[in-house]
């Protein structure tokens, strides 16, 4: 395979090139790079680079430059899949690696263009690229670094360059699970002790204390990444047991209502009990308490659920009856707290939920590691009315952001809250081809 890189500073490229397995996938002819530099393609004494029309500062390549060096590239080697490296790319990822490996081998030319400067001419990308790739959300002084990033990570997906392919088909982002740790002598450093485990010689021990770390290790650290991989059934109920018990708690006391923002109660809608239930049963809730003082509301609930816990009820919709038997009706949150300490043998965190910005205890709903690596179980604690009182916030050991769309209204039903913030805080969002190599 035929790798070319266009840069401004191919002198970059010199000793990355000659280094460890990049060099000897270069020897053992496995693939072949030459770099050139975008001034071998310009006119003499004329600049590769011009200012940008219009306000603003900064020089971009010129397009004619870029233009006669892929010709020259192409003619010599063929036509190549081109890649350009933009800050507004695809985010570089495994699956993205293992795309681009496959691209490269089936045109046998691969072309890495990375510019300098304020970029390119924003024609040249239209023109000529078949992918643009981003290494990261932040800006680096030219996209030379991450074409070298790319060129490490593509490289490692070739027959032939890493001499172990049960190194690469084992690695972390190849499944849904990150790497497991991994050690070597001695045995004792700086008072840490290799788990005996790994040292007993038992093979299907250390594999499965392996697999074990692997999870363990991707639901507290990479919540984001196993979430969006494809998983089996088996995956799923591995990770999940990795993930801490989660309880839902619907507050009809201790929150706002009517035009005046009073603190106090609000009435429980059947609506809401039906959907939530079915929410909480999806997303693996331990169990899904609602709240209310109010003796009336605590009759009309145990009425609604004496035909859902009936065999007419069972026979009815067996479906909607399972997901029932998670709620549990406490006169206040006390009670709930209690129940579930109980159950888990550890106090759970409190992780309210509310329409408005807080102060201080505000997490969004990528920060699943630090709450998880607490240890204890978690209840999300939503309200009806207008939201929770200020009291009850201030109770929370974390505030989940506020849910918004693109636009101004902000007014969502409690049952629809509850079933968006479940699915950012647990569901799956599988983003990643299936079809890609496992």
């Amino acid at each position: 395979m035929n790798i070319s890189i266009l840069s401004v500073f191919k002198g970059l490229y010199g000793p990355f090139l000659q280094t460890s397995l990049l060099k000897r996938a270069q020897e053992n002819g496995i693939v072949s790079i030459e770099t050139a530099s975008f001034s071998d393609f310009a006119f003499p004494k004329k600049r590769i680079d011009a200012p940008t029309f219009g306000p603003g500062a900064g020089m971009l390549i010129k397009p004619v430059v870029v233009e006669k060096a892929i010709q020259h590239f192409q003619e010599r080697k063929g036509n190549a899949f081109k890649i350009f490296f933009s800050p507004q790319g695809q985010k570089l990822d495994q699956p993205l690696l293992k795309t681009i490996a496959q691209k490269a081998q089936d045109a046998g030319h691969l072309m890495l263009i990375p510019a300098r400067y304020e970029g390119m001419d924003a024609r040249v990308e239209a023109e000529y690229a078949d992918m643009t790739v981003s290494v990261g959300d932040f800006v680096l002084m030219g996209g030379d670094i991450p074409a070298m990033m790319l060129l490490e990570g593509m490289l490692r997906l070739i027959p032939g360059v890493v001499g172990k392919q049960e190194s690469v088909e084992q690695e972390s982002f190849s499944g849904p699970f990150l790497d497991y740790p991994e050690y070597t002598e001695p045995v004792e450093w700086h008072g840490i002790t290799v788990p005996e485990i790994v040292r007993s010689g038992h093979h299907a021990e250390i594999e499965k204390w392996r697999t074990e770390q692997a999870v363990k290790k991707t639901v507290l650290h990479n919540f984001a990444w196993l979430r969006a991989y494809p998983v089996t059934d088996a995956q799923k109920k591995l990770a999940a047991s990795y993930i801490p018990a989660h309880y839902l708690v619907l507050m009809h006391d201790e929150v706002f209502s009517g035009p005046e923002r009073t603190v106090g109660t609000t009435s429980v809608m059947s609506i809401d009990i039906h959907d939530i239930a079915r929410s909480s049963s999806t997303y693996g809730m331990k169990k899904f308490f609602i709240v209310t003082p109010l003796i009336d509301q605590q009759k009309i609930i145990k009425k609604f659920f004496s035909f859902w816990h009936s065999a007419s009820g069972i026979a009815y919709n067996a479906n909607r009856h399972e997901a029932l038997n998670l709620v549990s009706v406490v006169d206040r949150l006390e009670a709930a707290i209690a129940d579930i300490e109980k159950r888990e043998g550890k106090k759970p965190l409190l992780i309210g939920t509310s329409a408005r910005e807080t102060a201080g205890k505000q997490i969004s709903f990528y920060d699943q590691g630090v709450v998880w690596q607490e240890g204890r179980p978690v209840i999300l604690l939503l309200g009806t009315g207008q939201g929770l009182s200020d009291q009850l916030i201030d109770r929370c050991d974390y505030v989940l952001n506020p849910i918004h769309g693109f636009s101004d209204f902000n007014h969502l039903s409690v049952r629809s809250a509850a079933a968006i913030i479940m699915d950012r805080w647990l569901g799956l969002n599988e983003r990643i081809d299936k079809k890609l190599p496992e």
